[in-house]
């Protein structure tokens, strides 16, 4: 079993104009499909669970649109703290947070100081997050360090490298299986540095249709790939 799964919950849009439906509607169905997965996610051992929600693209969106993000999101973290006692999971929202109101600010930091003791299952939401920009203020720590005489520049390795990454919160910052929904076939500036040996997964179903058995046939798959990383075998 993967240790790490990333999913990009794509679809959302589309699965509300299928249904004849509001965005903002197809925003809120994406949100609870989350939530009603949340158990689903860590079955059979996976530590970490890594949601991309939000890029820092998606700013460029309609501003309804984008407010309404805000509010779902803000929901999403109010929420998921009874549930996340319940189940035991640690969650962290890794990110910029500047742009983010401040109200939905402040619900991040609840749900993280409200679960941050508790181990093994470990939720990550990625919201107004870029893998570029994770790469670039990674460098730029290290620059600084180097600086400030920290660190030399020859020991700079692909270690010192991760633990700069915003996934330096994760037990395991590398995935092992990156899923996205909705049949698009490419990682959207998502975890570009720790995807380098990740098995990539397109299944076809919309985000909010996305359930227990698309999950597990996702599971399934990863469990036949030759993980070689390089190496002949």
């Amino acid at each position: 079993m993967p240790k790490h799964v990333a999913i990009i919950l794509d679809g959302n849009r589309r699965w509300a104009k299928k249904n004849g439906l509001k965005i903002a509607e197809g925003q809120e169905a994406g949100c609870r499909r989350a939530l009603d997965m949340t158990e689903d996610f860590f079955i059979e051992g996976i530590n970490t669970v890594s949601l991309f929600a939000f890029s820092t693209e998606n700013w460029r969106r309609p501003q309804d649109e984008v407010d309404y993000w805000m509010v779902i999101f803000e929901f999403f973290a109010k929420m998921m703290i009874p549930q996340a006692h319940r189940q035991k999971i640690k969650v962290t929202v890794i990110g910029k947070r500047e742009n983010i109101p401040a109200s939905l600010r402040d619900a991040i930091l609840e749900v993280e100081e409200a679960t941050k003791n508790y181990e093994g299952k470990h939720l990550i939401m990625a919201l107004d997050y870029s893998g570029r920009l994770d790469i670039l203020q990674a460098c730029k720590s290290l620059a600084e360090k180097a600086k400030k005489g920290l660190i030399q520049a020859e020991d700079i390795d692909e270690k010192l490298m991760e633990n700069e990454l915003m996934t330096k919160c994760s037990e395991f910052p590398i995935p092992d299986l990156l899923i996205r929904t909705g049949g698009e076939q490419r990682i959207s500036n998502f975890f570009l540095w720790q995807s380098a040996y990740t098995e990539l997964y397109f299944p076809t179903v919309l985000w909010p249709e996305f359930g227990k058995a698309d999950y597990l046939e996702a599971l399934t798959w990863y469990q036949q790939r030759e993980r070689r990383f390089g190496l002949r075998v």
